[in-house]
């Protein structure tokens, strides 16, 4: 019998299992700190599978062929997906004062300019570019663009594409630009908005590894985003990780990191440090 106490306790050897196979497969370290955390995300799992216990759980992913299918719930289990719609606003003030400017600058209107969130979490940040871009675009700039947003939980993805949030949620928005780009629930017993149509059809999501040896994506982007995700990697994966995000930008393309993570030219001498968490590709001045 399982004693009440034991049921959100994670053995030490089923911790040490699970917090390996996260390291291995997705880069993000749980040290014994995160050690509550992780049992108190696996508990819903616990209860869709109608387990006993966090340790059942865990028994069955390495012993019964469980984790076949059950890994891109664990993995939506234990990533973190803090995202606000304009978050770290000054990445948006340099999009929309200098580097669509430079980039345009330099290769002219003739296609359109392709930009990466590569950890977009539920979409705010791949949508807060696009009404960036949108709005330059409507005060008279003359361009096109495309937006992709890449994560490795299923669960924000789903978030992402349907572009539905609270209102709450939506209020780092300035509000005329939420008033052009949202559209308020009919019901009224429902506070929520969504993402206008012609905005979603510019912003595309798909799921993707960042720890992958092989990133499925063009290598003529011109801004990537890769905002507070390199922390969760020890230095030999945030350089390889940086290493091939640079492989995916054009010269002259810029790389926009987290205020916590300005360390990445330390692995990668082809960038050059614009803004203390900006960096730009080699290739022009």
């Amino acid at each position: 019998m399982v004693m009440p106490e034991a049921v959100g306790k994670l053995s030490d050897r089923h911790f040490r299992s699970i917090a390996e196979l996260i390291e291995g497969e997705v880069g993000i370290r749980l040290p014994a700190v995160k050690r509550l955390m992780l049992e108190g995300r696996l508990q819903k799992r616990v209860r869709a599978l109608d387990f006993s216990c966090v340790n059942e759980y865990a028994e069955r992913l390495f012993r019964d062929g469980l984790l076949e299918t059950e890994f891109i719930h664990l993995i939506d289990c234990v990533t973190t997906n803090k995202t606000d719609f304009f978050r770290e606003p000054s990445h948006f003030e340099f999009l929309r004062d200098v580097a669509v400017r430079e980039l345009l600058r330099h290769r002219g209107r003739d296609r359109a300019l392709k930009v990466w969130s590569a950890a977009s979490s539920t979409g705010m940040e791949a949508y807060t570019a696009a009404i960036v871009l949108d709005d330059m675009i409507r005060n008279g700039q003359a361009f096109e663009f495309r937006i992709l947003g890449t994560d490795i939980s299923t669960h924000v993805l789903r978030v992402a594409q349907a572009g539905i949030y609270t209102r709450e949620m939506v209020e780092p928005v300035p509000p005329e630009l939420a008033r052009r780009y949202f559209m308020r629930s009919k019901d009224p017993r429902r506070a929520e908005v969504r993402v206008v149509p012609e905005l979603r059809r510019l912003v595309k999501f798909m799921r993707m590894n960042l720890m992958d040896p092989v990133y499925p994506i063009d290598h003529d982007v011109d801004i990537i985003f890769c905002r507070n995700v390199l922390i969760y990697f020890d230095k030999a994966t945030q350089n390889k990780v940086v290493d091939r995000l640079c492989g995916h930008l054009r010269p002259g393309g810029y790389l926009m990191v987290g205020h916590s993570e300005s360390m990445v030219q330390q692995g990668a001498p082809k960038l050059k440090q614009v803004h203390p968490t900006i960096f730009k590709i080699e290739g022009r001045s």
